[in-house]
């Protein structure tokens, strides 16, 4: 998941909140509109909550012919976005990520449709408990209800959150980035209106209209319609909701992944996972920030992996060890060990052995990715197990930290949390589960009742 650096960041405290489309609203006004939108999409949560899993997938697909017929109007709703960056000076990846065009329309339309296709998790039986006394219990997993979601200036993630969400029959209001204000509010548009061809609720997907930060406030505290929050963006900006949340909310903090470079590594294959991780896409979540290599190989191994981070122009940060071995690299500093790039930098460090890895990434990780690279099985084990991160790998990239490269369709965020959801959220992760118990007539005090 592609992720902004520090200064790009469009969190609360950095970032001004940016022109709206509507006159300015007072605090009275921004509350009592957003809390419309919270009781309308609790009665659509309840309506979206008896589709089929058929019927939910016709309104996907309906809205995916929608904006494909929308690309007009949401091409020049962008155009307004770019104008607006411009003006402010965005530019970089930043802008690169507001940019809308026939192609990407052509995939966020073609990523509805493969969650269309997508099994539905809505109903499935997740156990059954036959008591002695007749009653029977089946635990059933079922929509959260109405998930509110706040996120940074991607314009694709208004459909993918929506997409995600109305998937596994939840209600959604988005509050999206100034930056995108118009593109969102096309694609809200036709994502609405396709899906009610089909049979979709109204409020089932809303987007607030209004990018001032109270609107933040007012979603984070309307705990009577909101069951979930998911903020993705900026750190400031998660700590922000995180604050002022009255209701659970799941967090994708920053992405620092490590790689531990073993003592019976294939050194080449080390080289090969560590390029692939740190360089692929270095400006995302699931990309190596800092690599800890074995002491008993340190010497053979440092000089090949600074060969190909040159070829590559990546800047390695090293600790005093490294430093030794190596020569034309940066001495690290301690916040380098807690330090998530989004760059080509990368900070290397030798231990001495697997139980100094695991305390270090245990540190400083932020418990998101991480990789030991081993032909010794017994020890990838005790990596694996003794680990405190969501997504850990035994000779493999963090790269593939990724909803859809596990096989979830499209994703709502990498929760670096532990409860309910941890690692890529797919589907499964955006519903709860309920007990159902069924008998014929059994009561809790059979002797009081013989009684009566």
């Amino acid at each position: 998941m592609d992720r902004i650096s520090a200064s790009e960041a469009e969190d609360l405290g950095s970032i001004p909140s940016g022109p709206t489309i509507f006159h300015q609203m007072t605090s009275e006004e921004i509350q009592q509109k957003i809390y419309q939108m919270g009781q309308q999409a609790r009665g659509a949560a309840l309506a979206l909550s008896l589709l089929s899993a058929d019927e939910k997938s016709d309104i996907l697909r309906a809205m995916a012919t929608s904006l494909r017929a929308s690309r007009v109007e949401i091409l020049a709703a962008n155009a307004k976005d770019i104008s607006s960056a411009d003006e402010r000076g965005i530019t970089g990846s930043l802008r690169d990520r507001l940019i809308l065009d026939d192609a990407r329309i052509e995939a966020i339309a073609g990523g509805i449709e493969q969650v269309a296709d997508l099994p539905d998790p809505v109903g499935e039986k997740l156990g059954t408990i036959n008591r002695p006394n007749g009653i029977k219990i089946d635990k059933i997993r079922v929509p959260i209800g109405v998930i509110g979601i706040i996120f940074e200036s991607r314009p694709n993630v208004t459909s993918d959150a929506a997409v995600l969400c109305l998937k596994s029959g939840n209600a959604t209001i988005l509050r999206g980035g100034s930056e995108a204000i118009h593109s969102n509010k096309a694609l809200a548009k036709a994502l609405q209106e396709g899906g009610e061809q089909k049979g979709l609720p109204v409020g089932a997907i809303q987007l607030i209209p209004f990018t001032d930060r109270e609107s933040v406030k007012v979603l984070a505290g309307m705990d009577k319609y909101l069951d979930l929050i998911i903020p993705r963006g900026g750190k400031g900006l998660i700590e922000t909701v995180v604050s002022m949340a009255r209701m659970p909310v799941i967090k994708h903090y920053d992405g620092i992944c490590h790689a531990y470079v073993e003592a019976a590594a294939d050194q080449d294959l080390a080289v090969a996972i560590i390029d692939d991780g740190k360089t692929q896409k270095p400006s995302v979540c699931n990309a190596l920030e800092t690599v800890l290599v074995d002491a008993s190989l340190a010497e053979e191994f440092l000089p090949k992996l600074k060969q190909r981070m040159d070829v590559r122009n990546v800047e390695i940060r090293a600790c005093e060890k490294t430093q030794a071995i190596l020569s034309g690299v940066t001495p690290a500093k301690e916040e380098d060990w807690g330090m998530e790039y989004l760059d080509l930098i990368i900070s290397v460090k030798v231990v001495e052995d697997l139980q100094a890895a695991v305390a270090h990434i245990n540190e400083y990780s932020s418990q998101h990715s991480e990789v030991i690279i081993t032909k010794d099985e017994a020890q990838a084990e005790l990596f694996l197990s003794s680990v405190d991160s969501a997504c850990l790998y035994h000779n493999v990239s963090t790269r593939f930290s990724d909803g859809e490269e596990y096989g979830f369709g499209a994703e709502i965020g990498i929760s670096t949390d532990k409860l309910h959801a941890r690692g890529p959220m797919g589907l499964v992760e955006l519903c709860s589960y309920q007990y159902r118990v069924t008998g014929d007539g059994q009561v809790k005090d059979i002797e009081r009742q013989a009684g009566l």
